[in-house]
Order: C-alpha cells, then sequence, then structure tokens
C-alpha cells in the first residue's frame, strides 16, 4: 500500500495541466502539452495527508486470567443423570478441582442457578430436604475477590420424594398400594 500512495503523492503535487481538444473535450494531464496548444495550470490544493496512529502492542493477560483458563472443576458424585431414591431428599456431592484450590479460592455449590451455602475450601457438601424433581448442579471455582474462575459442567440429578397426593392414608383419593385409584368423596 505505501507504494500505491507515493506515485499518488508525486502526482497530486506535480503540475495539472488543462487542456481542450478539436472536439471541444476538456483534458487534464500531468504531461505539458505539445507546443502550439494552448493550455493553461491547473493550481491544485495541497493534498491532505495524515501519519497514521502509532502502533499500541497487543496486551499481556494478566497471570491470574491464565492460571484461570488451566482449572477445572467437575461434579464427581453424584454422576449425571442420577436418581436420589425414594427418601426425604437427602444426598452429597463431591467435586475435583484441578489444581489444587489455591489459599483464597473457594467453591460454590450451585443447585437450579441458586447458591446452596456459603462459599466453602471443602470439596463436599450434604444437601438435606430437596424437593422432588429435576435438579442441575454446578460447582464455580471462586477466586479471593468472590469472581467466579471456571464453572463446572452441569450434573442432572432426579429426587424422589413421598407425596401426599399418592398417599391414602392422607388423601383418600390416592391409590391403595396395589390398587387402582380411587374417586375422592365428595
Amino acid at each position: 500500500m505505501p507504494l500505491a500512495i507515493i506515485p499518488m503523492n508525486s502526482v497530486a503535487q506535480s503540475e495539472i495541466y488543462r487542456t481542450v481538444d478539436k472536439h471541444g473535450n476538456v483534458v487534464f494531464t500531468d504531461t505539458p502539452p505539445a507546443s502550439g496548444v494552448s493550455s493553461e495550470t491547473v493550481d491544485m490544493q495541497p493534498v491532505n495527508t495524515a501519519a497514521p496512529p502509532p502502533t499500541i502492542p497487543p496486551r499481556e493477560p494478566p497471570k491470574e486470567k491464565e492460571e484461570a483458563s488451566s482449572a477445572t472443576v467437575s461434579i464427581t458424585a453424584p454422576a449425571n443423570e442420577s436418581t436420589i431414591p425414594m427418601g426425604p431428599g437427602n444426598f452429597e456431592v463431591a467435586a475435583s478441582v484441578t489444581p489444587a484450590l489455591g489459599v483464597k479460592q473457594k467453591l460454590q455449590l450451585m443447585m437450579d442457578g441458586e447458591p446452596q451455602g456459603e462459599p466453602q475450601g471443602s470439596r463436599n457438601w450434604a444437601l438435606t430436604n430437596v424437593f422432588r424433581g429435576q435438579h442441575d448442579l454446578t460447582v464455580q471455582l471462586l477466586n479471593a475477590d468472590g469472581e467466579v474462575v471456571t464453572t463446572s459442567e452441569p450434573v442432572r440429578v432426579y429426587v424422589q420424594r413421598p407425596s401426599v397426593i399418592n398417599n391414602p392414608a392422607i388423601n383418600p383419593g390416592a391409590a391403595a398400594p396395589g390398587g387402582p385409584a380411587r374417586p375422592l368423596a365428595r
């Protein structure tokens, strides 16, 4: 590109001649006309040029970010798509961190996008009284400022819990064990 600019600058700064040919066409040229041809010199405005902005070297990412990109967190228990059997909805979650947690780093367990307890240095959590249904678990690695460095892949669990709807002792319209559903008394 600089080579293309140099000839343009030299053309723009040389003399420009205006002539009219025998057919009445106006011609602008940088070549002086032949002798005997009437011409006039065109006064050109100076070429508007500007120096390019200085080159700014790319920033080096902070070392903490480099370390963060190499950190991984994963949930080791329960396995993805696990079913927590019928009961009070209690189960444990375990995670692994590579490399090992730093002095000021913490882990935060998330269930369905909501934090479960406070961030902690331990890689294990005991969940109690979890509602029945589908739940997505993730573990976040937090730096000293409480910012998320990385997050584990989600693990989905299905919690089974006793239901009042299906308990004939509480709900007279519920099915008896092994029997058909009974209509509710009105």
